[in-house]
């Protein structure tokens, strides 16, 4: 714990804060303690994390970007074609049952990896490199450090850290996207946070594609990124 959110007899910054204004990758993410994963909730929803003592308190900042990676159950290859795990399926149910609902809450984007094959080794590459997307990602900043500034905003460079009436302003959806949204909101039992997250998640959408507002097809997708952690995954 201490090591993951800082801490100890001499209270040091942990993990979160030595990776602030960066990336924090988990690999094997079950296999932390439920415990140390429910302690990433307060770094991830505030950016900072308090450590508290008897007679004094630190705050470290920890506004980091949080990616990890799972194996769908222990033995790693539930859902495979042909394959039957010996535990059947408890043993991907117990396994992701070690990650709670309020802290995959705060996990904005669920993608699910299939494993690739020896025939997908031999395949084009794809028509879009990393230096294309690199270039878009890149675009996509600009706009929304331009966006917050406009607003007087130049504390908020990016869509993850708006919030509350900025977050109104900046992603407020036409009006086949609010529908889809209400429904989903209703049919996927999103709690406010989920709500927030997804409209973020479609704002950044939209700024990739260099569209001024957000439409349904982006709060489609970004519904469908959150849809993912229902099924065996990797988190993002």
């Amino acid at each position: 714990m201490a090591a993951m959110v800082g801490g100890g007899a001499k209270a040091k910054p942990g993990e979160v804060s030595l990776a602030h204004n960066g990336v924090l990758f988990l690999d094997e993410l079950p296999e932390f303690s439920p415990q140390v994963l429910d302690s990433l909730r307060q770094p991830l929803e505030t950016g900072e994390v308090l450590i508290a003592r008897a007679n004094h308190r630190v705050t470290y900042p920890s506004r980091f970007q949080l990616i990890a990676a799972m194996n769908p159950c222990r033995c790693g290859r539930a859902g495979e074609p042909g394959f039957t795990c010996k535990r059947g399926a408890r043993c991907a149910d117990e396994y992701q049952a070690r990650l709670s609902g309020p802290f995959l809450d705060r996990i904005d984007i669920h993608l699910e990896v299939p494993s690739v094959s020896a025939s997908d080794l031999v395949l084009p590459a794809p028509a879009e490199g990393s230096r294309e997307v690199a270039a878009r990602v890149a675009m996509a900043r600009d706009i929304q450090m331009e966006r917050y500034a406009a607003f007087g905003r130049r504390d908020v460079r990016t869509n993850a850290e708006a919030s509350g009436p900025l977050l109104d302003q900046v992603a407020r959806p036409d009006a086949g996207g609010a529908a889809l949204l209400r429904d989903a909101a209703d049919a996927m039992r999103l709690s406010a946070r989920g709500y927030h997250r997804v409209l973020k998640v479609a704002r950044t959408l939209a700024d990739l594609e260099g569209a001024d507002g957000i439409g349904r097809r982006h709060l489609a997708e970004a519904l469908a990124y959150r849809a993912a952690a229902e099924r065996p995954r990797a988190a993002a």
